[in-house]
Protein backbone atom coordinates (compact mmCIF):
# COMPACT_ATOMS: atom_id res chain seq x y z
CA UNK A 1 0.00 0.00 0.00
CA UNK A 2 1.09 3.40 -0.79
CA UNK A 3 1.76 5.93 2.03
CA UNK A 4 -0.48 8.71 2.08
CA UNK A 5 0.81 12.22 2.01
CA UNK A 6 -0.84 15.47 3.88
CA UNK A 7 0.00 18.77 3.06
CA UNK A 8 -0.44 22.12 4.82
CA UNK A 9 -0.77 25.54 3.89
CA UNK A 10 -0.10 28.48 6.54
CA UNK A 11 -2.89 30.02 7.99
CA UNK A 12 -2.08 33.74 6.38
CA UNK A 13 -1.77 32.39 3.18
CA UNK A 14 -3.90 29.68 1.63
CA UNK A 15 -2.47 28.98 -1.65
CA UNK A 16 1.13 27.96 -0.43
CA UNK A 17 1.16 24.11 0.19
CA UNK A 18 4.03 22.84 2.51
CA UNK A 19 3.76 19.05 2.75
CA UNK A 20 3.64 17.38 6.09
CA UNK A 21 4.37 13.82 6.04
CA UNK A 22 2.53 11.69 7.40
CA UNK A 23 6.78 8.64 36.40
CA UNK A 24 6.61 7.36 39.41
CA UNK A 25 5.39 10.23 41.81
CA UNK A 26 7.18 10.72 44.81
CA UNK A 27 4.92 13.20 48.06
CA UNK A 28 7.50 16.00 48.37
CA UNK A 29 9.12 15.98 52.10
CA UNK A 30 8.00 17.59 54.68
CA UNK A 31 8.72 21.08 55.10
CA UNK A 32 11.15 20.85 58.96
CA UNK A 33 9.82 23.05 61.51
CA UNK A 34 11.98 26.06 61.93
CA UNK A 35 13.12 27.38 64.93
CA UNK A 36 11.18 30.26 66.96
CA UNK A 37 11.26 30.88 70.57
CA UNK A 38 7.37 31.50 70.86
CA UNK A 39 6.62 27.91 70.02
CA UNK A 40 3.18 27.30 68.82
CA UNK A 41 1.56 23.89 70.13
CA UNK A 42 -0.92 23.79 67.42
CA UNK A 43 1.18 23.83 64.25
CA UNK A 44 3.97 21.51 66.55
CA UNK A 45 1.03 18.78 66.82
CA UNK A 46 0.01 19.38 63.32
CA UNK A 47 3.59 18.30 61.77
CA UNK A 48 3.49 15.48 64.31
CA UNK A 49 0.51 14.09 63.05
CA UNK A 50 1.71 14.57 59.60
CA UNK A 51 4.95 12.89 60.15
CA UNK A 52 2.98 10.31 62.17
CA UNK A 53 0.47 9.87 58.91
CA UNK A 54 3.31 9.27 56.26
CA UNK A 55 5.42 7.23 58.92
CA UNK A 56 1.96 4.70 58.87
CA UNK A 57 1.56 5.45 55.25
CA UNK A 58 4.63 3.65 54.93
CA UNK A 59 3.52 0.78 56.45
CA UNK A 60 0.41 0.36 53.83
CA UNK A 61 2.81 0.45 51.15
CA UNK A 62 2.83 -3.43 49.77
CA UNK A 63 6.60 -4.46 49.42
CA UNK A 64 6.45 -6.14 46.40
CA UNK A 65 4.60 -3.81 43.90
CA UNK A 66 5.22 -0.45 46.03
CA UNK A 67 1.66 0.69 45.86
CA UNK A 68 -0.34 1.03 48.66
CA UNK A 69 -2.58 -1.54 50.00
CA UNK A 70 -6.43 -1.41 50.57
CA UNK A 71 -8.97 -4.33 51.68
CA UNK A 72 -8.19 -7.17 52.23
CA UNK A 73 -4.66 -6.32 53.25
CA UNK A 74 -3.02 -9.90 54.08
CA UNK A 75 -0.32 -10.98 56.35
CA UNK A 76 1.50 -14.13 57.15
CA UNK A 77 2.25 -15.86 60.12
CA UNK A 78 5.10 -13.42 60.74
CA UNK A 79 3.25 -10.51 60.03
CA UNK A 80 4.32 -9.08 56.68
CA UNK A 81 1.75 -7.93 54.98
CA UNK A 82 1.49 -7.67 51.19
CA UNK A 83 -1.67 -6.29 49.30
CA UNK A 84 -4.63 -9.17 47.75
CA UNK A 85 -3.25 -8.47 44.33
CA UNK A 86 0.77 -9.88 44.77
CA UNK A 87 -0.65 -12.53 46.93
CA UNK A 88 -1.42 -14.52 43.79
CA UNK A 89 1.22 -13.20 41.81
CA UNK A 90 3.79 -14.67 44.58
CA UNK A 91 1.94 -18.04 44.40
CA UNK A 92 0.67 -17.67 48.39
CA UNK A 93 4.65 -17.46 49.63
CA UNK A 94 5.14 -14.71 52.07
CA UNK A 95 8.14 -12.88 49.55
CA UNK A 96 9.66 -11.79 53.03
CA UNK A 97 10.07 -14.47 54.73
CA UNK A 98 8.90 -17.13 51.78
CA UNK A 99 6.66 -18.74 54.83
CA UNK A 100 3.20 -19.77 53.50
CA UNK A 101 0.68 -17.15 53.58
CA UNK A 102 -2.58 -18.78 53.73
CA UNK A 103 -5.93 -16.82 54.50
CA UNK A 104 -4.70 -14.10 57.21
CA UNK A 105 -6.11 -10.90 57.17
CA UNK A 106 -4.35 -8.03 58.62
CA UNK A 107 -7.44 -6.28 60.17
CA UNK A 108 -5.69 -4.13 62.45
CA UNK A 109 -3.69 -2.51 60.00
CA UNK A 110 -6.90 -1.95 57.78
CA UNK A 111 -8.72 -0.08 61.16
CA UNK A 112 -5.27 2.17 61.06
CA UNK A 113 -5.90 2.69 57.53
CA UNK A 114 -9.67 4.09 58.33
CA UNK A 115 -7.83 6.95 60.36
CA UNK A 116 -5.51 8.33 57.89
CA UNK A 117 -5.89 11.84 55.84
CA UNK A 118 -3.38 11.84 53.32
CA UNK A 119 -2.44 14.73 50.28
CA UNK A 120 -3.46 13.37 46.88
CA UNK A 121 -0.45 11.71 45.32
CA UNK A 122 -0.34 14.48 42.49
CA UNK A 123 0.51 17.25 45.45
CA UNK A 124 3.42 18.21 44.04
CA UNK A 125 1.89 18.78 40.30
CA UNK A 126 -0.29 21.30 42.12
CA UNK A 127 -3.37 19.66 43.85
CA UNK A 128 -3.98 20.90 47.43
CA UNK A 129 -6.65 18.28 48.63
CA UNK A 130 -6.54 16.42 51.67
CA UNK A 131 -8.15 12.83 51.63
CA UNK A 132 -9.18 10.04 53.99
CA UNK A 133 -6.87 6.60 53.09
CA UNK A 134 -10.10 5.17 51.72
CA UNK A 135 -11.46 8.08 49.34
CA UNK A 136 -7.82 9.17 48.09
CA UNK A 137 -7.83 6.51 45.45
CA UNK A 138 -11.00 7.44 43.98
CA UNK A 139 -9.87 11.28 43.88
CA UNK A 140 -6.43 10.04 42.44
CA UNK A 141 -8.33 8.19 39.19
CA UNK A 142 -9.93 11.41 38.19
CA UNK A 143 -7.40 14.52 39.65
CA UNK A 144 -7.18 17.22 37.66
CA UNK A 145 -3.85 17.65 38.50
CA UNK A 146 -2.57 14.19 37.28
CA UNK A 147 -0.49 13.81 34.44
CA UNK A 148 -1.80 13.41 30.76
CA UNK A 149 -1.48 10.16 28.33
CA UNK A 150 0.64 11.21 25.15
CA UNK A 151 -1.86 11.89 22.57
CA UNK A 152 -0.14 10.19 19.78
CA UNK A 153 -2.54 7.79 17.51
CA UNK A 154 0.09 6.37 15.75
CA UNK A 155 1.88 3.62 18.18
CA UNK A 156 0.60 2.53 22.21
CA UNK A 157 2.91 5.69 23.87
CA UNK A 158 2.87 5.22 27.21
CA UNK A 159 4.78 7.95 28.70
CA UNK A 160 2.71 10.99 30.67
CA UNK A 161 3.57 14.13 31.67
CA UNK A 162 1.81 17.77 31.93
CA UNK A 163 1.25 19.85 29.03
CA UNK A 164 4.59 21.15 28.17
CA UNK A 165 6.36 18.02 28.65
CA UNK A 166 3.69 16.71 26.23
CA UNK A 167 4.16 18.96 23.54
CA UNK A 168 7.91 19.01 23.97
CA UNK A 169 7.63 15.30 23.57
CA UNK A 170 5.56 14.70 20.46
CA UNK A 171 7.93 17.12 18.23
CA UNK A 172 10.99 15.86 19.47
CA UNK A 173 10.14 12.05 19.77
CA UNK A 174 7.19 11.42 16.93
CA UNK A 175 8.23 14.28 15.06
CA UNK A 176 4.67 15.47 14.98
CA UNK A 177 4.63 19.09 12.87
CA UNK A 178 3.98 22.31 14.68
CA UNK A 179 2.40 25.44 13.19
CA UNK A 180 1.00 28.34 14.87
CA UNK A 181 -1.90 30.53 14.59
CA UNK A 182 -5.92 29.17 14.62
CA UNK A 183 -7.08 28.80 10.87
CA UNK A 184 -5.52 25.58 8.67
CA UNK A 185 -5.75 23.93 5.49
CA UNK A 186 -4.73 21.02 4.53
CA UNK A 187 -4.54 18.47 1.62
CA UNK A 188 -4.68 14.69 1.92
CA UNK A 189 -4.04 12.76 -1.31
CA UNK A 190 -3.60 9.31 -1.31
CA UNK A 191 -3.21 7.11 -4.70
CA UNK A 192 -5.17 4.16 -3.72
CA UNK A 193 -8.11 5.44 -2.59
CA UNK A 194 -10.14 1.83 -2.44
CA UNK A 195 -7.70 0.41 0.25
CA UNK A 196 -7.29 1.59 3.74
CA UNK A 197 -5.62 0.60 6.36
CA UNK A 198 -7.05 0.40 10.02
CA UNK A 199 -6.61 3.40 10.64
CA UNK A 200 -4.15 5.39 8.47
CA UNK A 201 -3.64 9.18 9.83
CA UNK A 202 -2.48 12.29 10.05
CA UNK A 203 -1.24 14.79 13.25
CA UNK A 204 -0.61 18.17 13.67
CA UNK A 205 -0.66 20.12 17.12
CA UNK A 206 -1.69 23.80 16.39
CA UNK A 207 -0.21 26.40 19.10
CA UNK A 208 -3.23 29.80 19.69
CA UNK A 209 -5.06 31.36 22.51
CA UNK A 210 -1.93 30.38 24.35
CA UNK A 211 -3.15 26.62 24.01
CA UNK A 212 -2.20 23.76 22.12
CA UNK A 213 -5.07 21.87 19.77
CA UNK A 214 -4.11 18.38 18.26
CA UNK A 215 -5.45 18.13 14.49
CA UNK A 216 -6.53 14.33 13.76
CA UNK A 217 -7.22 13.62 10.17
CA UNK A 218 -7.13 9.58 8.77
CA UNK A 219 -8.57 7.34 7.12
CA UNK A 220 -10.27 4.14 8.94
CA UNK A 221 -12.44 1.00 7.36
CA UNK A 222 -16.43 1.62 8.51
CA UNK A 223 -18.70 -1.15 7.37
CA UNK A 224 -18.07 -2.32 4.00
CA UNK A 225 -16.23 0.80 3.03
CA UNK A 226 -13.57 3.02 4.02
CA UNK A 227 -14.42 6.50 5.58
CA UNK A 228 -11.88 9.87 6.24
CA UNK A 229 -12.40 11.77 9.62
CA UNK A 230 -11.19 14.79 10.70
CA UNK A 231 -11.66 15.63 14.62
CA UNK A 232 -10.28 18.31 17.01
CA UNK A 233 -8.61 17.69 20.53
CA UNK A 234 -7.99 19.88 23.07
CA UNK A 235 -4.53 19.76 24.91
CA UNK A 236 -6.25 20.27 28.57
CA UNK A 237 -9.15 19.47 30.59
CA UNK A 238 -12.73 19.04 29.71
CA UNK A 239 -13.69 21.87 31.57
CA UNK A 240 -11.04 24.17 29.37
CA UNK A 241 -12.24 22.68 26.23
CA UNK A 242 -15.77 23.81 26.57
CA UNK A 243 -14.48 27.31 26.06
CA UNK A 244 -13.05 26.45 22.43
CA UNK A 245 -15.41 25.90 19.46
CA UNK A 246 -14.04 24.84 16.16
CA UNK A 247 -15.50 24.47 12.33
CA UNK A 248 -13.56 21.73 9.49
CA UNK A 249 -14.80 22.26 5.83
CA UNK A 250 -13.98 19.80 2.98
CA UNK A 251 -15.65 20.26 -0.72
CA UNK A 252 -14.79 20.29 -4.40
CA UNK A 253 -16.88 20.71 -7.75
CA UNK A 254 -19.05 23.86 -6.43
CA UNK A 255 -20.15 21.13 -3.41
CA UNK A 256 -19.17 21.42 0.57
CA UNK A 257 -19.51 19.67 4.08
CA UNK A 258 -18.72 21.93 6.90
CA UNK A 259 -18.60 20.63 10.44
CA UNK A 260 -18.98 22.64 14.06
CA UNK A 261 -18.18 21.50 17.38
CA UNK A 262 -16.13 21.87 20.57
CA UNK A 263 -12.77 19.98 20.78
CA UNK A 264 -11.99 16.88 23.25
CA UNK A 265 -10.27 16.68 26.15
CA UNK A 266 -7.07 14.55 25.76
CA UNK A 267 -8.48 13.27 28.71
CA UNK A 268 -10.70 11.07 26.17
CA UNK A 269 -8.62 9.03 24.11
CA UNK A 270 -7.98 8.88 20.64
CA UNK A 271 -9.86 5.74 19.82
CA UNK A 272 -12.48 6.92 22.10
CA UNK A 273 -13.39 9.86 20.05
CA UNK A 274 -12.94 8.56 16.58
CA UNK A 275 -15.23 5.87 17.65
CA UNK A 276 -17.95 8.16 18.57
CA UNK A 277 -17.46 10.03 15.13
CA UNK A 278 -17.58 13.30 16.91
CA UNK A 279 -16.18 15.04 14.17
CA UNK A 280 -15.95 15.59 10.00
CA UNK A 281 -16.85 12.23 8.69
CA UNK A 282 -16.58 11.98 4.90
CA UNK A 283 -17.26 8.78 3.09
CA UNK A 284 -15.39 7.09 0.03
CA UNK A 285 -17.75 8.26 -2.33
CA UNK A 286 -17.92 11.32 -1.52
CA UNK A 287 -14.20 11.98 -1.08
CA UNK A 288 -14.01 11.25 -4.34
CA UNK A 289 -16.56 13.62 -5.85
CA UNK A 290 -14.97 16.33 -4.05
CA UNK A 291 -11.46 15.00 -5.50
CA UNK A 292 -13.07 15.71 -9.17
CA UNK A 293 -10.56 13.94 -12.42
CA UNK A 294 -11.33 10.40 -13.07
CA UNK A 295 -12.13 9.48 -9.08
CA UNK A 296 -8.93 7.19 -9.35
CA UNK A 297 -6.53 9.41 -6.94
CA UNK A 298 -8.56 10.89 -3.68
CA UNK A 299 -7.49 15.12 -3.02
CA UNK A 300 -9.21 16.39 -0.42
CA UNK A 301 -8.55 19.84 1.14
CA UNK A 302 -9.88 20.24 4.46
CA UNK A 303 -9.60 23.94 5.94
CA UNK A 304 -10.79 25.37 9.49
CA UNK A 305 -10.30 27.60 12.33
CA UNK A 306 -10.23 27.58 16.17
CA UNK A 307 -12.07 30.32 17.67
CA UNK A 308 -12.33 31.00 21.94
CA UNK A 309 -15.85 31.38 22.89
CA UNK A 310 -15.91 34.77 25.27
CA UNK A 311 -19.25 35.54 27.73
CA UNK A 312 -20.94 39.10 26.72
CA UNK A 313 -21.29 40.76 29.77
CA UNK A 314 -24.31 42.79 28.74
CA UNK A 315 -26.32 39.70 27.40
CA UNK A 316 -24.76 36.74 29.06
CA UNK A 317 -24.47 35.24 25.63
CA UNK A 318 -21.09 33.70 23.66
CA UNK A 319 -19.47 35.75 21.42
CA UNK A 320 -16.59 34.19 19.82
CA UNK A 321 -13.21 35.41 19.83
CA UNK A 322 -11.39 35.05 16.93
CA UNK A 323 -7.66 35.09 16.59
CA UNK A 324 -5.77 37.05 14.13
Amino acid sequence: MELDTIESMPSSDLTDEDEIHPHHIQFPSLPKPQSNNNINISNTNSVSSAIQSISVHELLECPVCTNSMYPPIHQCHNGHTLCSTCKTRVHNRCPTCRQELGDIRCLALEKVAESLELPCKYMSLGCPEIFPYYSKLKHEALCNFRPYNCPYAGSECVVVGDIPFLVAHLRDDHKVDMHSGCTFNHRYVKSNPREVENATWMLTVFHCFGQYFCLHFEAFQLGMGPVYMAFLRFMGDETEARNYSYSLEVGGNGRKLIWEGTPRSIRDSHRKVRDSHDGLIIQRNMALFFSGGDRKELKLRVTGRIWKEQQNPEGGACIPNLCS
